[in-house]
């Protein structure tokens, strides 16, 4: 009978949970999407600077996370409408994002792309500017109108290969004098994006910020770069990738290209720097299995692994669901947490319960007081429910990541 009561109990946390996103953004609930393409630079006007956005067809809802994708071809090739961009971006469009895959610039001669690294570094750079002015169109947008219909607080970008290293530099690059000068001075390099990070692709006066990176086999150029305030990251690699090392190495594999670190150099940095992130490890797979989307079956787990990873950053997982009370209002902080979570009340907390996905009691504490700090050394990675009892009753139940 016990057993029973819990689980009735978990029962109505996770449809409490479930139906703040209103059952979007895990599972692909819209038939179908409709795609337009849009020019989002307003200093060039080409092919390299367009993006396609897929929105779900017969939607109403006005503020949807984004995520950008972008291609790969290892920065001389490739295109938004590679069979992996449209099929990622179908499937989060189906679930209630705005997703939207991009072009960008790329090198324009790959002889001296393989063999020069300032051209490397300089390609990099303009890539990155413009995804960086991507971002800010659609924010742009949103301030004149929110035609895309997109919450301009809940950005992800993301890609394969080249598209994933651009994503990963353009949210852990903070300032031009993170980047070497040696033997590439590539500091100096910035004057040819127009002097800032920001670079020269235009929708001036607007953020760039980014909520989340998805790597699909990408790296970043030194470790270096990674530190306590960046934004959390899922990533998934093969262990016999020679494009993109698994651990670090050239990239393609030339030894006249940069050096990039894959997710096993990766993953502990991020650990140790306190920033949240997941990695799925493809043993023994190379370089090449989102090229084809769909049609390969771990691309379809990949999509799932990120799918899963940002659900719960979604702002429709962070509310207070109060049953008696809008003003029994229970601060808990910080979410997502790894080593400890606090919870905060102007009323007086009786106890917590913690519960599993499975329903399961994890833990329970009886506190009495206003202000109480739970250890998750104990805790392994995952989603938590919490029910939290007020001393007049009334009841708070909140969302808790743990990494």
């Amino acid at each position: 009978m016990k057993f029973i009561i819990v689980n009735c109990t978990f029962i109505f946390l996770y449809f409490n949970f479930y139906s703040q996103c209103n059952g979007r953004y895990e599972t692909e609930i819209f038939p179908s999407v409709s795609v337009n393409t849009i020019y989002y630079s307003d200093t060039f006007f080409d092919y390299r600077h367009q993006m396609d956005v897929y929105t779900p067809i017969g939607d109403t809802v006005t503020n949807r996370p984004v995520i950008i994708y972008l291609h790969g071809g290892a920065f001389m090739t490739g295109d938004k409408s590679a069979a992996d961009c449209i099929d990622f971006c179908t499937s989060f469009a189906k679930k209630g994002y705005v997703a939207i895959s991009a072009n960008y610039r790329l090198a324009t001669n790959p002889f001296f792309f393989t063999f020069f690294q300032d051209v490397q570094y300089r390609t990099l750079l303009q890539a990155v500017a413009d995804i960086k002015a991507a971002i800010r169109y659609v924010r742009k947008d949103y301030t004149n109108g929110n035609l895309l219909g997109i919450d301009p607080d809940v950005i992800f970008v993301g890609g394969y290969s080249a598209g994933a290293v651009l994503s990963i530099h353009l949210a852990y690059v903070d300032n031009i004098s993170d980047l070497p000068t040696s033997p590439v001075d590539v500091q100096a390099l910035v004057s040819d994006i127009g002097g800032t990070l920001e670079g020269d692709s235009g929708n001036d006066g607007y953020s760039s910020d980014v909520s989340a990176i998805v790597s699909f086999t990408g790296g970043i150029n030194n470790l270096s770069f990674i530190d306590p305030t960046d934004e959390p990251i899922v990533l998934v690699h093969g262990t016999n990738d020679n494009i993109v090392n698994y651990n670090c190495g050239p990239g393609l594999g030339f030894g006249s290209v940069m050096n990039l670190c894959g997710m096993n150099e990766m993953k502990p940095v991020l650990e140790n720097n306190g920033i949240l992130n997941d990695t799925m490890v493809f043993e023994n797979v190379d370089h090449y299995w989102p090229l084809n989307g769909n049609a390969d079956t771990l691309f379809i787990d990949a999509v799932e692994f990120t799918t899963n990873f940002l659900f719960p950053l979604l702002p429709c997982n962070n509310s207070t669901v109060n049953i008696k009370e809008l003003d029994d209002f229970v601060d808990q902080y910080p979410n997502p947490a790894k080593y400890f979570v606090s919870y905060k009340s102007s009323k007086i907390i009786k106890e917590i319960v913690i519960y599993n996905k499975l329903g399961q009691v994890n833990s329970r504490f009886n506190v009495n007081d206003k202000e109480y700090e739970v250890s998750l050394s104990k805790f392994r990675k995952g989603i938590y429910y919490v029910l939290i009892k007020l001393d007049n009753s009334s009841t708070v139940t909140k969302k808790l990541l743990v990494f």
